[in-house]
């Protein structure tokens, strides 16, 4: 056979363009996925994957495809990726991982459809163009410095190329997601995106969030449309706000019943039932069900629900309370920065009897130089209910100003006891501290803390069980406060609080949270110290109850052997006399 020469290899390449023009698979992805999966010797298309290949091609230009482990999503794409270049060969596709190895795979993947089937076999580079697995050409495209599809890592060379879509399959992983600010600067990557992307450009996510702390949930407000296809029915639709794909709502409009494969083709009722056990409720709630909220739950220890929320009088509080988690008792017109589903609620119940608080604390956690604030935290006992009266955050370090702003809300309180980090500084803000309550007129007892255990561990630890007893009372009028004093979000006590985790360096910013922990770790050692006191005396008092019945045993018998004495003497002299 005589080779074809370049020249005839262009001339074919032009005829089957032109072939192409009237092609039915040019028109319908889901027919030539038809065909790939023909070729691979794979099953037809289940409706599901059908569902999902209809959203590649008609969907908006900013879109995520979450779907449940097992589907083939990724499959999906690679034959749409073969579709685009079927259609218009100079489109240029950039796809992006968490890393460059499993994007090298991907365009390899497609690299190899294009040589195997015959179909896209003129798709095939050239002996002039790039032709690597990482970065290749497609034969019938117009020169350009663009590669037809390239693969990179979200954290490799984004810049350098510019691409008609991106395919961002899986950017987010667990190990460069799970602190804030790997989270940070994985958003702030997939910004690069709109960098790269030509006018008119696509941009697609294939992936599975890990929780609600996802980089994934701030899509929506980045313009993205999220389409979420779960591997059941599911039994409360509303979790998704939205997101959940139509078709699985036709099949709930269509009388199937929940915890119901939506792919039965596939993953049989039984097969769903077996991997469940296997991985466990969180793992299948988040790999099968997309559904984040019970993996958060058990992730996530310090809830907004688990408090009583109510407006506080900074002398006095109720004598009794009684948590409630009703939607009656829910409290309106705060902000609410917690994860999904979570509320402030309001007591149940609220004695009549008010008595004056039994001590306040301040616990103050100093700031360096940098972004962090000087947090401080305001916590009253009373009855063994600990509540929250005050808190916020300060800029600056161990200037004149903050310090004075920190005495003037103890004095506002009526602080009795000052705590104070001690591991930062070697002691130096609790001296100049004093100084400023010295320049206040306010005699207060100032105390420095150190902790030696790692911090997320700790303030976990400390405000865990006090929640889950729900004996922490939180001032309604401080939630507001605490929200609009925040430069943003993450330096809200609250926004702390319900995203702790017990990982380190779990948070971007800790300030007002560890103020937190530190005087709630307060009131917890005097609980326990009042209840060792109360033990023993209590102890003292069966230890002095023994004692007097043991001597009035002793009494009465040496009573009793008088007596005994004194009969004999009697019984002597009447026998005497006899």
């Amino acid at each position: 056979m005589i080779p074809e020469s370049e020249h005839d290899v262009r001339s074919r390449q032009v005829r089957r363009r032109e072939e192409l023009k009237e092609d039915p698979l040019k028109k319908d992805f889901r027919l030539f996925l038809h065909v790939v999966w023909k070729h691979l010797g794979l099953p037809v298309p289940t409706p599901v994957q059908l569902d999902i290949a209809a959203f590649m091609q008609h969907g908006p230009r900013r879109k995520m495809i979450q779907a449940f482990r097992g589907v083939g999503k990724t499959w999906v794409y690679a034959a749409f990726v073969c579709w685009r270049l079927y259609v218009n060969p100079d489109w240029k596709i950039m796809v992006v991982s968490a890393t460059k190895p499993y994007a090298d795979d991907f365009s390899k993947f497609v690299k190899r459809l294009i040589h195997e089937m015959p179909l896209l076999q003129y798709l095939a580079p050239g002996k002039d163009d790039r032709d690597s697995n990482v970065s290749f050409d497609v034969g019938p495209a117009k020169a350009s410095k663009d590669p037809s599809v390239k693969s990179v890592g979200i954290f490799g060379q984004l810049a350098g190329s510019r691409a008609h879509e991106i395919l961002a399959d899986d950017v987010e992983s667990l190990n460069n997601s799970a602190t804030e600010a790997a989270r940070e600067r994985l958003s702030e990557a997939v910004k690069e995106f709109d960098a790269v992307l030509k006018p008119g450009g696509v941009v697609t996510f294939l992936g599975t969030p890990q929780t609600a702390m996802t980089m994934y949930a701030k899509l929506p407000e980045r313009g993205y449309n999220v389409r979420i296809w779960t591997a059941r029915i599911p039994k409360n639709p509303d979790v998704y706000n939205g997101q959940l794909a139509p078709f699985i709502y036709r099949l709930i409009e269509q009388g199937w019943k929940v915890d119901t494969s939506t792919d039965p083709d596939r993953f049989s009722n039984e097969d769903l039932a077996e991997r469940e056990r296997s991985y466990g409720p969180a793992g299948f709630a988040l790999q099968f069900m997309l559904n984040t909220s019970l993996n958060d739950g058990m992730r996530f220890p310090l809830k907004l629900a688990d408090m009583i929320t109510m407006p506080l009088d900074p002398n006095m509080a109720p004598a009794q309370l009684a948590w409630s988690s009703g939607i009656e008792h829910m409290v309106e017109g705060v902000q609410v920065s917690g994860l999904p589903g979570d509320k402030f609620y309001g007591p149940m119940f609220i004695g009549k009897d008010f008595l004056p608080y039994t001590g306040a604390v301040m616990a103050i956690d100093p700031s360096g130089r940098g972004q962090d604030e000087t947090a401080y935290a305001v916590v009253k006992h009373l009855n063994g209910m600990q509540f929250l009266t005050a808190a916020g955050g300060l800029v600056g370090g161990y200037d004149d100003e903050t310090l004075d702003k920190i005495v003037q809300v103890a004095k506002e309180q009526k602080v009795n006891v000052m705590l104070v980090e001690g591991n930062f500084g070697g002691g130096m803000f609790a001296k100049l501290l004093m100084a400023a309550c010295k320049r206040a007129q306010y005699l207060v007892q100032i105390d420095e803390v150190t902790h030696s255990k790692q911090k997320e561990m700790r303030m976990a630890d400390t405000i865990e069980p006090i929640l889950a007893q729900h004996r922490l009372v939180v001032c309604s009028t401080l939630i507001n406060r605490d929200f609009d004093t925040a430069t943003d979000a993450s330096y809200s006590l609250f926004w702390q609080l319900t995203r702790l985790t017990r990982d380190r360096g779990c948070l971007k910013h800790d300030d007002r949270l560890d103020a937190l922990s530190m005087a709630v770790a307060y009131w917890v050692e005097q609980m326990s110290q009042n209840s060792e006191d109360a033990f023993e005396k209590h102890q003292e008092k069966l230890r002095t109850a023994e004692f007097k019945k043991f001597m009035k045993e002793v009494k009465g018998g040496i009573a009793g052997r008088v007596n005994m004495g004194s009969i004999r003497k009697k019984k002597k002299g009447a026998f005497a006399g006899l």
